[in-house]
């Protein structure tokens, strides 16, 4: 036996168990963002860019100081709250596209409350505001959530079209009967939230993100150690089998949408009360639809969501700085986040690439309820 065989013979089963499930999990995600900034790379040196320059600016304006981070964190909140709303819906087998809408209402709705209710100290002001949001997040996902269960109308289609509306409400809303009228301002916005609706920071660092991640760790545990995690988990997996288990699916396609809604609000009314201090519209634009990378990349984990969020919110925070110092126009980060997408979403050229022959090894199928 060789000195290799022997230390491989004192590493314990589980660990390296471990470190294959870990490596498992990862490899798609981690593969699939180093070729996104392969080819990132070939596109700045193309357009007369140092790529290593460019990416060391990038790091640089998403880490390169206590702000930086601050910016970071403040990006990463809206978007880890985005993905975890569609990551739940898509254990359930659910498409939640409207993800968008529901965080522009979340994010109204908490401006609302944190204008228009006086009086109250910020330990009731700040939840009741997060509450609104989330209340208004998750009763328009259940508009499509019972339209699917009752008449059969497909999620990806109602939650599109219920987008739509979310925009209009918020637009009339913004430029109506809560546009912000004070001297001088001309464009659609809610007046200035309350001192005490807003999220503090702590040592310079949002609190919003903090419970952003407890809420992430609240979904891991609901999704993987409750009766109610195990149902929706089953029904997106086999809705008959689920029936027969005795689950009752209707009930739980709604329920999961509701919820699904609720952390799209959420997302929307920390933006709200944390980083912009009223709605206005163009703020929250496309912070539901990259939930959609987030969750991809995080490979529909709750925990996984996390580190996404991060990395995209850091591409997002350093995009200016990248500019600012390598020359480089910002859309290119748009463009290493679709890449991001593309793998994530073609897997199977990611397998190929790596050689991966497990059988029974599943991946994420962006068909998962289209043909619910």
């Amino acid at each position: 036996m060789d000195d290799q065989d022997s230390v491989l013979e004192e590493v314990p089963k589980e660990a390296t168990s471990f470190i294959a499930s870990v490596w498992y999990g990862v490899r798609l995600p981690l593969i699939s963002v180093v070729l996104a900034m392969l080819i990132g790379a070939i596109l700045l040196g193309v357009s007369g860019a140092n790529p290593i320059s460019a990416y060391l600016a990038l790091f640089k304006g998403a880490f390169g100081s206590l702000n930086a981070l601050g910016r970071t964190l403040e990006k990463a909140t809206p978007l880890l709250f985005s993905g975890l709303a569609i990551t739940f819906a898509f254990k359930a087998g659910l498409f939640n596209i409207g993800a968008q809408g529901q965080l522009l209402l979340g994010a109204i709705v908490a401006a609302g409350i944190g204008f228009g209710v006086e009086g109250l100290p910020a330990v009731l002001h700040i939840p009741l505001a997060l509450l609104g949001g989330a209340v208004a997040g998750g009763f328009f996902a259940a508009i499509p959530g019972v339209l699917k269960v009752t008449t059969g109308a497909h999620e990806v289609i109602t939650t599109i079209m219920l987008n739509y509306i979310a925009i209009n409400i918020t637009d009339f809303l913004a430029d109506g009967i809560w546009k912000d009228t004070s001297a001088g301002n001309v464009v659609a916005r809610t007046p200035k939230i309350l001192p005490s609706a807003e999220i503090p920071r702590i040592a310079g660092l949002p609190l919003g993100f903090v419970l952003a991640v407890l809420v992430a760790v609240l979904v891991w545990w609901v999704l993987n150690k409750t009766t109610l995690g195990f149902e929706v988990r089953t029904a997106g997996m086999n809705q008959r089998a689920a029936k027969y288990a005795g689950i009752k699916v209707a009930a739980t396609i709604v329920l999961t949408m509701v919820i699904s809604g609720l952390l799209a609000g959420i997302g929307g009314a920390i933006e709200t009360q944390g980083v912009v201090g009223r709605y206005q519209p163009g703020f929250n634009v496309g912070l539901g639809f990259d939930g959609i990378t987030v969750a991809l990349l995080g490979k529909t984990s709750p925990i996984g969501n996390v580190f996404a969020a991060l990395l995209i919110g850091a591409m997002k925070s350093g995009s200016s700085q990248m500019q600012f110092d390598a020359g480089v126009a910002a859309e290119i980060t748009s463009v290493i986040q679709a890449l991001m997408l593309f793998f994530i979403a073609a897997d199977m050229i990611i397998r190929w690439l790596i050689r991966a022959r497990d059988e029974g090894e599943e991946g994420i199928s962006l068909s998962t309820g289209w043909g619910g």
